[in-house]
């Protein structure tokens, strides 16, 4: 969605929208995050002082955190209207742009916390549904064994309708999950007034005195309260479809006030009835209404869940377009909104490991050992970003900026020492898979700059080509013939190809260059610039913003009709060079990584469908590369 598009929808809607897209996910952590707290593994007993005070903890969390500094602060951090950690990321680089090796360990911080979201992606719509179907056992313990083949039903469904896209059933997500913040509220409340004396779970100092408490197993309960605020950086990632105010508003009137109503609610009943921690949120519900209970909160988590694996489909556009990840076949799901789409290869791994995961660890309790490291660690990368973009963007004074950053690395250091301390009970996990992707961004990265520097290494400078082939007297065939290149300043290796084999020039040869911008969109008015350099040949350059959607026929039809380019679209033939890497012992990258980055190049999205040109009109030319 557009910023003009944005302003011109009006709240409401924008509101009902952020509550069904962004607070999925963190609405549905009572779920499981009281309940997580009062585990065994925790020490924490079902007695007034350490009920009160873990509730006090997590009523405190969601207010440091989401509310302060997600809400109130990284919203501000705007890369023109758009949120995520990757746009926090462009501007933290720009901010230090005059420092190389600065820029560079800001990108390696940036890209690990984009990395681990993909960890997130596998593992919250496991512990989600997981933990709703769970409630089956609350209402009737023998149907227990029914459960994870339920689940696994309910995960296999709903990554098998991803292709359809969620254009049709949107519109739906935000009034069942604002059905779901008044029950929940509703429910905490009747609670509360059953026994009142959770109110005293607002005073920090019982949070304080709680961790206190813990002593040495301080870290253990932390890693379970943290599980609280999973899902908070869809907040920020989610700020350009529905803009800062909708997004503050929505918090602030309804998913906080019913989480703490709901929070307090659950440890009110502990507090009458101590044997509740087994189950505490579906306990809070009467008997009678536990089947409409259990419905609804599935229906929830397949929400939250359906909004994390949109979210790492448009991450793993984004980091195509910033030049981290090899091309994807991708699907706009929707023909008026851009960001709708869907990444056949990303869903289906998403499908086999988040099945995987959840038959491996087969119960919501130790899923949760697992879930919380990826998030928490992205909350640090994000607070450590923060510094430069409040001393660059927002002109903090130095010592200003360093103490409210401090201050949150602090939060979110101990948060991530909490979750570090379950990682050999599944915390790894997250870990070695965002691990394992940035080793993929980085080869990646490294093997195209290696390959284009190895490819141009002997090429001619274009503008003394340009004048030796117009000087041979070759052939000229009435067509137009569009060089894509990544190096605009010397010649093509398909027009060198084509001149030698074909031993033709064309009238009209265009040298274009795609350029991906560190910013979500790039106007239609800025998207193209042309440079006559002879009577024949023309250098074009296009960029395109990380959120835009490449079409470069479309692009082209523009610069005709605003541009004056002399160009007819079906009169043209669009040449590309296909590279085949072959690994070699001793070269500029390890032979391991030379190996994957060959495999990722050979198994690279088609750049035809890509950049949306027509199959009919291409023609392709192979090269061998060593480096």
């Amino acid at each position: 969605m557009s910023q003009q598009h944005i302003a011109k929808t009006p709240l409401g809607a924008l509101i009902l929208g952020a509550l069904g897209v962004v607070y999925g996910d963190i609405g549905t952590s009572p779920l499981y995050a009281l309940k997580e707290t009062f585990a065994p593994a925790t020490g924490v007993q079902a007695v007034p002082s350490q009920v009160i005070g873990a509730v006090s903890a997590i009523l405190w969390l969601l207010t440091l955190v989401v509310s302060l500094k997600y809400v109130f602060l990284i919203l501000r951090a705007d890369n023109r209207g758009e949120g995520g950690i990757m746009a926090l990321l462009a501007l933290a680089s720009n901010a230090v742009s005059q420092s190389p090796r600065l820029q560079a360990s800001i990108l390696m911080i940036g890209c690990f916390g984009a990395c681990l979201f993909f960890g997130e992606s596998i593992l919250t719509p496991a512990i989600s549904v997981l933990s709703a179907v769970e409630g089956l056992q609350v209402i009737e313990p023998s149907l227990e064994p029914l459960v994870m083949p339920i689940a696994l039903t309910i995960l296999i469904a709903l990554f098998a309708v991803q292709r359809y896209g969620t254009a049709q059933v949107g519109r739906f997500f935000g009034p069942i999950i604002l059905l779901w913040f008044v029950v929940i509220a509703a429910v905490g409340v009747f609670q509360i007034l059953q026994h009142p004396g959770i109110l005293a779970a607002f005073n920090p100092m019982h949070a304080v005195s709680f961790l206190i408490d813990r002593g040495p197993g301080v870290l253990i309960v932390v890693g379970a309260l943290v599980l609280a605020v999973t899902g908070v950086e869809t907040l920020y990632a989610d700020m350009g479809h529905f803009g800062r105010k909708a997004i503050r508003v929505t918090w602030l009137g309804v998913a906080y006030p019913a989480l703490i109503a709901n929070y307090l609610g659950q440890g009110a009943l502990i507090l009458r009835e101590p044997e509740s921690i087994e189950s505490p949120f579906f306990l809070s519900f009467p008997e009678p209404l536990l089947i409409p209970a259990v419905i609804l909160a599935t229906l929830a988590t397949v929400i939250a869940s359906q909004a994390t694996i949109s979210g790492a489909f448009s991450a793993t556009q984004q980091a195509i377009q910033l030049g981290f990840l090899p091309r994807m076949r991708t699907i706009h799901t929707s023909s008026k909104e851009a960001g709708q789409i869907y990444i056949p290869f990303v869903n289906g791994v998403l499908l086999v490991s988040v099945l995987l995961v959840t038959v491996s660890f087969g119960s919501s309790s130790a899923l949760a050992h697992a879930y919380g490291v990826s998030v928490t660690t992205t909350m640090l990368c994000s607070s450590i970003l923060m510094f430069f973009v409040a001393r660059k963007h927002w002109n903090y004074p130095w010592v200003v900026a360093a103490a409210v950053t401090l201050f949150f690395i602090a939060l979110d250091g101990l948060l991530l020492a909490g979750c570090l301390s379950k990682i050999l009970h599944g915390g790894w996990f997250p870990l070695l898979l965002g691990l394992s992707v940035l080793m993929l961004m980085t080869t990646w990265r490294k093997g195209r700059a290696l390959l284009t520097a190895t490819i141009h290494d002997d090429d001619p400078e274009l503008q003394t080509f340009i004048g030796q082939i117009e000087d041979a007297g070759l052939p000229v065939v009435e067509r137009t013939a569009v060089y894509l290149v990544s190096d605009p300043s010397t010649a093509p290796q398909a027009l060198m190809h084509n001149i030698k084999h074909n031993m033709v020039l064309h009238r009209m040869n265009l040298v274009l260059t795609v350029v991906f911008e560190d910013r979500p969109w790039v106007p239609f008015h800025e998207r193209v610039s042309i440079e006559p350099l002879s009577a024949r040949f023309q250098r074009v350059s296009v960029r395109y913003g990380f959120k835009d959607s490449p079409n470069i026929p479309a692009v082209l039809e523009y610069a005709k009709e605003w541009h004056g380019l002399d160009i007819e679209l079906f009169a043209t033939s669009y040449f590309l060079s296909h590279e085949s890497v072959v690994p070699k012992t001793n070269g500029q990258m390890s032979k391991w990584r030379e190996e994957i980055f060959a495999s990722m190049l050979r198994n690279a999205g088609s750049v035809v469908s890509y950049f949306k040109i027509p199959t009919n009109q291409v023609i392709e030319l192979g090269t061998k590369v060593s480096f």
